[in-house]
């Protein structure tokens, strides 16, 4: 439901002005400049819009839509959208917002009530007040969390709501301790409360000036003071990301937690008030760090000794500059080529249970000053923890599904990224083609038994290294067992498989390798087929082996693609 900055009138400490969310959207109901400072400190993690309903121009209305536009443009990079009830409350909008407040059309999109699509919208419902403003004063009829909600904004009348008002319907009227004229009196509209509120409407009082005296009034209608938000209640934000979590986790396609990490980052940003944020990895087999999840910037991968975020990794400190063009470590090349402008960094760097420190948070630009070591750690410590405990889960996955020896992955991870990475040439109805062939060294044994096991590992440990490096994009080369390798090719047919399997064969045939006491050269054999999806992975991998085993039994050092049936 509606959730109130403020429920009082013009000249108290918390102006009328409320919001409500529908879905990713956030939507208020006018903007006072204490509605926009409120704004501005909420937790704004998943709000992908945000829509202003005006009801009438009235300075205590409207005196922050400019601020929020210009924060949105500049800081919170949320689209705004100012929604007039009407055309000529359209024209007075864009003068004030024009020429007055000096924004840029470009920076938000002015609509009247008539071209407002939305499902949340019902119909803007013109009513009186000032007499200026004949004809320029309005109330909104809205579709709330499933419910029928009449907000009167402004007004002299009940009138020209009562027919929206129904059962179940929700009224948010302004009303007043003294009569006026202009707004409605507690004494007048109490005995049309307690009708609506008898005939299964509830009825929330906002825009109070007395609001002692009104509630007293109004306590027999069964009318209650409109619900104030409390900024506090950032659990209820947590909540919410924790049951997005839980339930989206369901229908996950990616094969890590890429959905967490994108969403912590973003509530971490939210948290602590910064203008990007982003996760990162540590990559200490490739001796890499790279982003998981990043705000407003591409994926970034840089060697792990370098950066803020590799001295944080290092040093197992959390790295707060607010001087980064003058700290040694910042790498300014991304601000260089974007026109981008770093002024302060916080990286928080995040253990997993062993206290092993395996990845970071880094926020750039803290909005309102400089980060604080302590205080704003402490903000991003629960999104760490989460952060860690899922990165440690997918580095445990990944250890698992990789050959330590080679480090290309094995057959768990051949089954996986199968699954996952190549479902679709899985499918016969794509139409797509996939080739592949396994591989194995001739007369392996030999070397263990001539020169150990040690020369052994470093002519398995090369060749994997040579044909690994013959990958192409989307293509994976994957330790199958003992000496024998297999290598997926997507979009490539049988011919070009064998080709590939040809350079390499030759690439091993002319490579020296080097076992420290001599230098030796060795061969492999291949065995090429087309995956076909109307078999099983096991049938597919039988004919490439079938075709090996021939290459092996013909003399070895060769390239076989049979077709079978």
């Amino acid at each position: 439901m509606l959730k109130f900055f403020g429920r009082g009138s013009a000249f108290s400490d918390e102006h009328n002005s409320a919001f409500f969310f529908d879905g990713p959207d956030m939507i208020l109901l006018d903007c006072s400049m204490g509605a926009y400072q409120r704004v501005k400190k909420m937790v704004m993690y998943g709000v992908e819009h945000i829509y202003i309903l005006v009801t009438h121009t009235h300075g205590d209305h409207i005196s922050g839509i400019g601020m929020l536009i210009d924060f949105e443009k500049f800081i919170g990079k949320i689209p705004v959208t100012v929604v007039a009830p009407s055309s000529r409350v359209k024209e007075d909008l864009k003068f004030y917002l024009t020429n007055l407040e000096g924004c840029s059309e470009d920076w938000y999109e002015l609509v009247d009530a008539s071209e407002l699509k939305e499902d949340f919208f019902g119909c803007a419902i013109p009513t009186k007040h000032a007499e200026f403003l004949d004809g320029k004063c309005f109330g909104y009829s809205l579709s709330v969390d499933g419910r029928n909600v009449v907000y009167t904004g402004d007004t002299g009348t009940l009138d020209p709501f009562l027919p929206y008002v129904k059962k179940d319907c929700i009224l948010y009227t302004e009303v007043s301790a003294f009569s006026t004229g202009v707004h409605l009196f507690a004494d007048d509209i109490k005995d049309t409360v307690t009708r609506l509120t008898n005939e299964g409407a509830e009825v929330y009082l906002l825009h109070m000036d007395l609001e002692d005296e009104i509630l007293k009034t109004m306590d027999g209608p069964g009318a209650f003071p409109a619900p104030l938000y409390d900024e506090n209640a950032d659990l209820d934000d947590i909540f919410d990301l924790s049951d997005s979590i839980y339930k989206e986790s369901f229908t996950n396609k990616n094969p890590d937690h890429i959905l967490l990490f994108d969403k912590l980052t973003k509530l971490g940003r939210s948290l602590v008030g910064a203008d990007r944020a982003s996760f990162w990895r540590w990559d200490k087999r490739r001796h890499k760090i790279w982003t998981t999840s990043a705000t407003d910037v591409d994926m970034i991968i840089i060697p792990d000794d370098s950066g803020l975020v590799g001295k944080a990794l290092h040093s197992e400190k959390v790295i707060v500059t607010n001087d980064p063009y003058n700290d040694p470590d910042f790498n300014s090349n991304v601000d260089k080529s974007t026109g981008y402008v770093t002024k302060s960094i916080l990286v928080l760097p995040v253990a997993n249970v062993n206290g092993e420190y395996i990845g970071a948070f880094q926020l750039i630009n803290k909005l309102d000053g400089e980060f604080d070591e302590t205080e704003d750690a402490r903000k991003l410590s629960l999104a760490a923890i989460i952060c860690g405990l899922a990165l440690e889960s997918d580095t445990f996955l990944d250890d698992a599904q990789h050959d330590k020896l080679t480090g290309l992955k094995n057959r768990m991870g051949f089954h996986s990224d199968l699954a996952r990475n190549y479902s679709e040439y899985l499918d016969k109805n794509n139409g797509k083609v996939m080739s592949l062939f396994i591989c194995d060294i001739d007369k392996f044994k030999l070397v263990n038994d001539t020169w150990g096991h040690n020369a052994g590992d470093i002519v398995l440990a090369k060749t994997a290294e040579l044909i690994a490096g013959f990958c192409e994009e989307n293509q994976c080369a994957y330790r199958w067992g003992g000496e024998e390798f297999i290598m997926l090719m997507p979009d490539k047919d049988l011919d070009e498989c064998v080709e590939m399997a040809e350079k390499i064969r030759l690439k091993v045939m002319e490579y020296e390798y080097d076992l420290g006491t001599e230098k030796i050269h060795k061969t492999m054999s291949f065995g090429c087929c087309t995956y076909d999806p109307d078999l099983t992975v096991e049938k597919n991998i039988e004919i490439a082996d079938n075709n090996l085993y021939e290459a092996k039994e013909t003399g070895r050092n060769k390239v076989v693609a049979r077709r079978e049936n």
